[in-house]
Order: C-alpha cells, then structure tokens, then sequence
C-alpha cells in the first residue's frame, strides 16, 4: 500500500508538471504539426488544444544596415525566414518601423534569385499576392498596418528553405536641443482597442480589449501579432551603421544597448551592436552631438526630379535672452496612464517624471491630476492653486499610482480637454503613457475638435512606446514629444522639457516661398516653436528653385525674420520621397475630420509617384515560377514577437494564453491528481494506526 501511495504522489507530480505545460516552450500560431523527438534544432514550438502534435513556426532574424548622411538616413532591412518544419508554409510577420519611414523598395531573395517588388493600389496588390499564392508561386507583401507598423506576408516557404525579404526606407533625423537623433523600433506593445477589440470567444470572454486576431481595424492583420512568453529569445538583430556627420562630434551615445563605435575617417563613422546579436525586445535610440560651435543654424537640401524641384529648409530661432522673460500664469493638467501595459517599469518612470512637474510648479499657477486604465479618476474635481499644501496631496496621490487593467484613454482624455474656464496665460496637458491603444484615429478626432485653448504635450513611456500615435497626438495638440525609455533618463528629458513648458514660444510663423502660388508645402500651418526646437519646411515647385525664401514670426511681442537664397541648398538624394510621406501624412490627418472623399486618390496618386507604401498602397514581389503543387496544402503561420522589455504578460492580457494549452483545466486537474495522492497516503496511515 506503501508502494501505491508513493506511486500515486510521484505520478500526480508528474502530471502536474506536464499538463500545467511547466516544461512547454510555448506560443505561436501555425498548422504544421511534428512530433518533439523529430525537432533536431532549436525551434519555437507550441501544442493547441486538444492535440499531443507540437507545432513550429518559421524563424526570423534582421540585419539591418544604415547610412546616414547630415540629415537623412537611408535604411535595409534584411529579414531571413527560416522554414524549420516539413510543411509548406505562408509565414506572416508583423514588425515596427520609425512612424516617418518613406517605405520604398522590397524585395525577395531564393538563393541567387531576386525578385523586385512594385507599389500598387492595396487592394490590387492584395489580390496579385493571393493569385500567386494560390498558385504556389512565391509571393511576399509589404503592406502598412500604421505609419509606424508593417506586416510582410510570404506566400509558399518551401520545407527546410531560407527566404529573404529586403525592405528599404529613409527617413530625416530629429534635431532637438542641439542634438541628432533616430529611434529604431524594434519591439511592439499590444495594442488595447476599448469595446470592439475582440473578435474571437475567448477575448469576448475576458472583455481584456486587447487585440488577438486580424480583422478588426484598419489594415488587413492584427495590429498586435502574438507574443511568445518562453524564452524571450525571439528575433535576433544584428546592426551596421555608416554615419557622415560632416563635422566632428562631442558624443555618440546608445541610450539603451552597448555598441561598439570607430571613427573611419574625420566626420565618419561605423557603428554596431557589441555582442552580434540584440534580440528584439526594445528600441534602439542612437543620439550625437556636434563639437562646440559645430552646430548648425540653417540647413537647405533641394532635389530636382523630373519637372519639379523638391526642397527642404531647417531653422534654428535664435535662443532669447532669459533675463527679459515674464513668469507665466499657468494650468497645467498631469493626464498619467496606469494601465496594464504600464506595469513595470514603465509605471516608476511615469510616476517619477510626474514628481518632478509636481515640484516645478510656481505657486501662481494651477494643476490637477487625471490617472487612467479601465476607470478614470481625477485628484480634484477642478484645477487648484499649486499651494503647498495641494503639492503635498498631489505627490502623495502620485506615489499610490499602480498598474493594472485597459486602456480606457478617451475618457481622460475628455477629462482634461474639459473645464477650459480659468484665465491663465497658457493652458498645457501633459500626457505620459505608452500609447498602446488601437483606436489612435478615433482619439485623434476628439483632439482636433476639442482642443480648444490648451495645448497638449506627450511623453512617451516605455522600451517599446505607440511613437506615431504620441506624435501625432502633440501635433494635433500643437505641444511637442518627448520619450523617456529609462529610470535614469527621466530628470534629463523632463527638465528639458518643463524649461520649453516654463518659457515663452514663437509663434505667428509665415514662411513665404519664391512663386508661392505655385508651392506645395508642408506643413501647411506652420506651428508654434519651442525652446531648442527647429523649424523643419518642405515644399515642392515646378522647375529648378530659385530667389529667396523669407521667415518671419513673434517672440514675446519681438520680431524675428531671416532670408535665405535658394542658391545656397545643398543635394539632397530623397528629399521628394520625405516630402511625399509628410504630405501623405497631411492628407491622412485631414482625412479625420473631412473624410475620405478624395483624400484616399490623392494618397495612392502620390504614393505611386514616389513608390511609397502607404495606408492605401502596397509593395508586391512575384516569382513566376510555381514551387508548389497546388494539391499540397500551405499552412499559415503568424511569427511570434518578443513582449517589450519591462512589460508583465499577466498585467496586459490578464492571464496566460489559451492557445499554448489548456493551462487552468490542467493545473486543477493536477492538484486534484495531487490531492488523491495525499488522500492515499493518510488513509494508509490510518490504516497503520487502526492495525
């Protein structure tokens, strides 16, 4: 009996362990079944409900390859799918990308072979790839979810086989206070969609709000691609960077992974990862700084290109003097985001960028605080005077804020674009979240048509922030935007950005073109410019550019006006594809308020003038050679990606997912197994004691 009891407790334990799934390496999405002891390398794999088959999924690593002169970037992207099972597969990986990329080549490589891809209207490109598809030609499309999110889908990935997917774009870097840099995503936050975001039973079930499957909003795939909560060890990144500053540097910083830097030659340099590989968990910021007295004042590239001349102008304003400048009398509104996706980390950067505004604020001036997740609250009912006793409250308040639930965020945001009834000089709405929601057009709208007197100034949160949503909420909100990736970054960025918040801007901008009835520019308002801020033009002419450009603006009641000859510009290789994605980015904005009519064939005219992927065009590459019998099934496989760094899996989608295995019914059925065990074990027991 003895024997039993020990046999029944070591077998509970066991079944334990194997149906909780403690030893599964777990989550993907693909039909191509094989059996554990058959996998011989290293693979991702997952077993579905129901079944004792294990499944994997094609691997995905990207070199990616940058060159970067003065003030533009040109990037490719290599991403190798590796076909590590014995089916046919149609691999379809979801990546981010910079939200100012002008996407403009793909291609894909089958050993020696390269196939060119064409941009075409998206529906049209669509159809091409499936016709292929169904073929069993190989096919790849290139198609954008957001201006920051793409998906490339991979028709007919031979058993064993390695394909090759390049992707190019350029993009202009950020100059701020006196410093160049880029961001290159490479990591993406789920995305909360409020009230329609599931469309499968179990996400109905939960009433998480958290995309799982496609379908649901723009573009044709999820917006959120499954996560893979194993080994975090997903989509390695390997990197070479070529960077033609033109000027020597005072500092080269990687804000958040080591690198390894060498100066080639003066003003040249070649930049990379130190180990060979980074894995895709969060974004890479890369950020330098001109020598003293190296820092430019005016840049002016232009373009020529067929008929019509393409430019671009870059002004620094002149920095004021601080001693003529007036306190001003200000409300300010703290809107903080405490969802799931803010756990973590994310959370005690927010909650220390907060104390710190908290601290700053002069006594004149009124403040409230609102907190958000599922539920929105606010710290007072209306703005209050910044005493200190209110600080006080305010900072206690703060340092309660945790983590947890949706991302409810229209309804804060409905909160702090509300009670515009104070006579102040300035009215600001700070803003710290990740942005990771799915319905950023929805939010867009409310801004443009509420914003009324305030001005709404984004901070982005996170390793992995929504960054076109956070931009374009402070271009709507005519703020700026600021991201804070580390603990330790916070004191830097916010007192940056609390000196623009505290001092006056310039504002009343006109910038008056040779032949102005005939440019096309954008912006097409100029904004209002902060402390350290350029002022960043581009325009499109007919002919060859030539007279003068003219600015002027107010600073505090003070002029400021310059001219620059347009015989001065340098060359600028893609200023025409910068130009078209700013002004698709226009029209795309204007399109919330007007709707689509004639919006949408102005978009796909330019995107196809310039070979752009856009919201309605796409890039399509077709071999003509059929690979596989149409009487061989293709399976579909969506590609795992690694959850952000810091982020809690639980915290977001509120458990483990349901598609690796059945994991509560397992685990109950576990200790129950264990708890006959015990029970065993002390009726022998007993027994013995009754003997």
């Amino acid at each position: 009996m003895r024997m039993l009891s020990r046999w029944v407790t070591g077998s509970a334990f066991i079944f334990y362990l194997y149906w909780s799934g403690a030893w599964q390496i777990a989550y993907a999405s693909t039909d191509a079944e094989v059996r554990m002891q058959d996998i011989s390398q290293g693979s991702l794999v997952f077993r579905s409900e129901g079944s004792k088959a294990y499944r994997q999924v094609p691997v995905v690593s990207t070199d990616v390859e940058m060159n970067i002169t003065g003030m533009i970037l040109r990037s490719r992207l290599k991403q190798t799918f590796e076909n590590t099972s014995d089916q046919w597969v149609e691999a379809i990986y979801v990546f981010p990308l910079p939200e100012q990329a002008a996407v403009d080549h793909m291609r894909i490589k089958v050993g020696e072979r390269v196939i060119e891809g064409q941009v075409k209207e998206k529906n049209q490109a669509r159809k091409i790839y499936n016709k292929a598809k169904a073929a069993g030609k190989r096919a790849a499309l290139t198609e954008q979810l957001r201006p920051n999110m793409f998906t490339n889908s991979i028709a007919n990935i031979g058993p064993g086989e390695t394909i090759v997917v390049e992707i190019e774009y350029q993009q202009l870097l950020q100059y701020k206070d006196g410093q160049y840099s880029f961001r290159f995503p490479m990591a993406i936050t789920p995305r909360y969609t409020p009230g329609r975001s599931a469309v499968n039973d179990e996400a109905r079930a939960m009433n998480s709000g958290w995309l799982t499957e496609e379908g649901n909003l723009q573009g044709s795939a999820a917006i959120t691609p499954p996560v893979d909560i194993g080994n975090n060890k997903l989509n390695p990144v390997r990197m070479n960077i070529m960077l033609e500053s033109g000027f020597p540097l005072a500092h080269l910083k990687s804000s958040y992974h080591a690198i390894n830097s060498t100066q080639t030659e003066p003003g040249k340099y070649r930049i990379g990862f130190t180990d060979e590989v980074v894995y895709a968990k969060r974004d890479f910021v890369l950020s330098w700084t001109p020598e003293a007295g190296k820092q430019p004042r005016v840049a002016l590239f232009s373009e020529n290109k067929g008929t019509d001349s393409y430019h671009m102008l870059m002004v620094i304003p002149p920095e004021m003097d601080n001693t003529s400048q007036k306190t001003l009398s200000r409300e300010v509104v703290y809107i903080i985001d405490t969802s799931g996706s803010m756990a973590g980390t994310s959370i005690q950067q927010a909650r220390k960028a907060l104390l710190m505004g908290l601290g700053r604020l002069d006594i004149s001036s009124r403040f409230n605080i609102i907190q958000f997740n599922s539920v929105t609250h606010m710290l007072f009912q209306s703005s209050q005077m910044a005493t200190p006793e209110n600080i006080n409250k305010a900072k206690y308040y703060v340092r309660q804020l945790q983590a947890t639930g949706g991302t409810e965020m229209a309804p804060a945001l409905q909160a702090g674009l509300n009670n515009q009834v104070y006579d102040q000089d300035i009215r600001q709405v700070i803003f710290l979240t990740d942005g990771s929601v799915g319905n950023e057009a929805e939010l867009f709208v409310y801004i443009k048509q509420h914003l009324g007197n305030s001005r709404l100034f984004t901070v982005g949160i996170g390793s992995a922030p929504n960054s076109h949503f956070m931009r374009k909420v402070a271009e709507f909100g005519r703020g700026t935007f600021s991201y804070i990736g580390n603990v330790n970054d916070v004191d830097e960025i916010m007192r940056k950005l609390f000196r623009k918040l505290e001092t006056p801007l310039m504002s009343d901008l006109v910038v008056d073109f040779p032949g102005s009835n005939l440019v096309d520019s954008w912006p097409e308002r100029i904004p209002d410019l902060y402390d350290g801020e350029p002022l960043l033009v581009f325009w499109k002419s007919p002919g060859y550019g030539m007279g003068e450009i003219r600015i002027h603006g107010k600073r505090q009641n003070i002029t400021w006006e310059n001219t620059f000859p347009m015989s001065l510009a340098g060359s600028g290789k893609g200023i025409s594809q910068l130009w078209a994605r700013k002004k698709i980015s226009e029209l795309m904005g204007r399109q919330l308020t007007q709707g689509r009519n004639g919006v949408r064939k102005q978009v796909i005219e330019i995107a196809l003038d310039h070979h752009l992927v856009s919201q309605y065009t796409s890039l399509v590459a077709v071999d003509i050679t059929p690979v596989r019998s149409i009487a061989t099934s293709l399976t579909k496989s969506k590609v795992p990606v690694n959850l952000p760094t810091g982020q809690h899996y639980t915290k977001i989608f509120g458990r483990l997912p349901q598609t690796a295995t059945p994991a509560g019914m397992q685990i109950i059925s576990g200790l129950l197994l264990l708890l006959l065990g015990w029970l065993a074990r002390w009726k022998l027991m007993y027994w013995r004691v009754r003997s």
